[in-house]
């Protein structure tokens, strides 16, 4: 039997995770059944499971592919940006359309609240986003453009409370052409201000 080579399963598993994506934006977790899984990937239940142990763990590796793109951003960005990136239709920070970013972080956020097993296997996963944040943070404030008056820690939980809402506004379908002033407020918060003479 000739191997298979890695470029062609990291193909497949990329096609089963494109896939995945639209499905769980669709359906939800709960909605998306193997059967509706199978449609959108293109392939059969042995083939998505060779590459994921099972439902969950594809879900988990969509959720820390976000995450991850997510503090690349913050990295060289700033959170905020990650921001103002979600409102910024029809494209998202993974460059896919921002339902399907959005409806994964929202169902992130629902399992986290409602399965304690899902809960601890994505605490392993979540820290990306803080430790980016916290690190640009303390960069900025390190090049004296952060207020000092403020744990570095606050307000990075200051922030990430910030993108919560945002995300649960967007979810709500509430109007988001209105909110990039909100988000210079939010920026503006988080500066360090010079006395003017």
């Amino acid at each position: 039997m000739p191997r298979v080579s890695q470029d062609h399963l990291d193909a497949r598993r990329r096609q089963i995770l494109d896939g995945a994506r639209s499905c769980f934006a669709r359906h939800g977790y709960e909605g998306a059944t193997v059967r509706r899984l199978e449609e959108a990937t293109g392939l059969s239940r042995g083939a998505i499971f060779h590459h994921f142990r099972d439902k969950e763990s594809l879900f988990l590796a969509l959720a820390e592919e976000d995450a991850l793109r997510m503090a690349e951003v913050v990295a060289e960005q700033g959170l905020v940006q990650v921001m103002r990136e979600l409102l910024a239709a029809p494209q998202d920070i993974g460059g896919e359309h921002p339902v399907h970013s959005l409806a994964t972080r929202l169902e992130v956020t629902r399992r986290l609240r409602t399965d304690p097993d899902f809960r601890a296997r994505w605490a392993e996963r979540s820290h990306q986003l803080t430790q980016a944040t916290t690190a640009r943070l303390q960069r900025q404030r390190d090049a004296g453009n952060l207020r000092d008056d403020v744990d570095v820690k606050v307000l990075t939980a200051f922030l990430e409370l910030v993108l919560e809402g945002l995300v649960s506004h967007l979810a709500m379908g509430l109007p988001a052409d209105d909110l990039d002033p909100v988000l210079d407020v939010v920026e503006e918060t988080a500066r360090r201000h010079r006395n003017q003479s």
